[in-house]
């Protein structure tokens, strides 16, 4: 049987704040299949950047277990945990990230690098996942010679290029102006359809409602866990 992309159990994650604890996660029980788009949504001091780095293999839960793709990794070293996100996680921020002096097709090859792949397939791959977002024609252009946009589409083929078994999404439309935060959104959709597994942690109720799965977080517990039947498009 084919595991879960996420599955996590009571997981919990506290902060040391003085003499007192902080809790972040309190118990926090997540299923997601393979080729799900999930929405995670809450107010802000919520607990979903800490779920979502936990999620992404950027912190570990204090308590509970977390399985990524079928591999426990709420025990990890750093080191570990490093090697596990550039295998198994396409990150996509709501700044870009990209390096202002490489070309978008070495910004996209740069996850490779560390997976000691040669560097003409590198490339290769690099090209492919650029054609994939629409961008093939860029990939000698610098960060600053793109528009928002097209930069976020870039971070979203850098995510593609290692063929990951999640596609990590926090804010990803966060700087963008309104009509072209929907294109970036609307490329999430066709990668969903293509049977990317994609959670998107966000604000904004609209855009959450792009997602086939809602779940909702509140002072560190989840709240609701609803499926959208009806998903707008425009």
């Amino acid at each position: 049987m084919t595991p879960p992309v996420i599955d996590c159990r009571g997981v919990e994650r506290r902060f040391k704040m003085g003499e007192g604890d902080v809790w972040a996660l309190r118990g926090v029980d997540l299923r997601v299949e393979r080729g799900e788009y999930v929405a995670i949504v809450g107010p802000s001091g919520s607990g979903k950047s800490t779920l979502m780095n936990v999620l992404g293999c950027l912190d570990t839960p204090t308590g509970g277990t977390y399985r990524l793709d079928g591999e426990a990794v709420e025990r990890l070293s750093d080191a570990e945990l490093a090697a596990v996100r550039n295998r198994k996680i396409g990150f996509v921020f709501q700044t870009f990230n990209l390096l202002a002096r490489q070309t978008a097709l070495d910004n996209v090859a740069l996850p490779l690098i560390y997976s000691g792949m040669p560097r003409g397939e590198r490339r290769e791959r690099a090209r492919e996942a650029l054609a994939h977002v629409g961008l093939g024609e860029r990939s000698s252009h610098r960060p600053d010679q793109l528009s928002g946009g097209q930069r976020q589409r870039v971070a979203v083929a850098r995510a593609l290029v290692t063929r990951p078994a999640l596609m990590l999404a926090d804010e990803p439309t966060g700087n963008l102006d309104q009509a072209t935060g929907r294109e970036v959104l609307q490329l999430f959709d066709e990668l969903h359809g293509g049977g990317a597994t994609i959670v998107l942690v966000t604000h904004d109720p609209v855009i959450a409602r792009r997602a086939r799965r809602r779940i909702e977080i509140v002072d560190g517990r989840i709240q609701a866990d609803v499926v959208q039947s009806e998903v707008p498009h425009a």
